[in-house]
């Protein structure tokens, strides 16, 4: 089945965004393989970055070793005063874990010499805030100082957008396309919630003309190759909502997806 919206799909931003990250990266090294043989190859690295999570928080980086303390008896324990005698048995309370994230670059590479040409970054949480912003933004900072052209396609609304020397336009998602030979200057695409994903250029070595890539195709393939419309419960709102007009849009939507689907 279809996916109710014609662009990004907002419900695809919450607990269904990891796998969904590592879909649509294959995705786009599938859809690209054929256009880039035999003088190229797209292959998707996976890498991890270590976050920890406490309750209703964020994706957050942070370190593996918390702070250990001592309390003294009597004292406080957790921010509440308790007494020694209050304590009959010992208390069971879920300590915060850290999980390995992982995060997915396509890298297009000469098939001659492996030479990075082209690196496509797909922008997760762990990307856009917290340390996991500075470590992405490390990567990134050597990336633009090689001879790689660097791609970044941000469909998250949470979080902050890659550093610009302007502002950027106001859209909840973007994609960039900075090829290596007009640096600092990169190609954007703001994207409105209502608008397909658009078509965007790859490009490659001089002299190759650029591939091009259908952002909304590798959505649709993965949306219905996967079984997102079995796993998302249309009949509550995305974890992260929209607002105001563009929230009254996704219900509409919703209603008239529902509606094509029982007629």
């Amino acid at each position: 089945m279809s996916s109710p919206f014609p662009g990004m799909n907002p419900y695809l931003e919450g607990s269904e965004w990891t796998s969904f990250h590592t879909e649509f990266a294959v995705e786009i090294a599938r859809q690209l393989t054929p256009r880039l043989l035999p003088r190229y190859l797209a292959r998707p690295e996976k890498r991890y970055v270590v976050t920890t999570l406490g309750p209703g928080d964020d994706v957050m980086v942070t370190s593996v070793y918390p702070d250990a303390s001592v309390a003294r008896e009597g004292g406080d324990v957790g921010g509440v005063a308790v007494a020694p005698e209050a304590i009959t048995a010992p208390l069971t309370i879920a300590t915060l874990m850290p999980e390995r994230v992982p995060q997915v670059t396509v890298e297009i590479r000469d098939a001659a010499d492996r030479r990075l040409v082209t690196a496509i970054e797909v922008l997760s949480p762990t990307n856009k805030q917290g340390d996991g912003r500075d470590e992405y933004i490390e990567r990134r900072e050597r990336l633009l100082l090689s001879s790689a052209h660097l791609i970044e396609i941000d469909l998250l609304r949470r979080g902050q957008r890659p550093p610009m020397q302007k502002p950027l336009p106001t859209a909840p998602y973007y994609a960039f396309v900075g090829r290596k030979e007009q640096r600092p200057l990169t190609q954007v695409w703001p994207i409105a919630l209502p608008q397909p994903l658009p078509v965007i250029p790859i490009p490659l070595l001089p002299g190759d003309p650029d591939a091009s890539l259908n952002l909304q195709q590798v959505l649709d393939a993965v949306y219905q190759d996967f079984g997102y419309a079995s796993s998302i419960d249309y009949d509550e709102p995305p974890e992260v909502s929209p607002s105001g007009a563009e929230a009254a849009w996704v219900r509409e939507q919703i209603a008239a997806w529902k509606e094509r689907g029982s007629s």
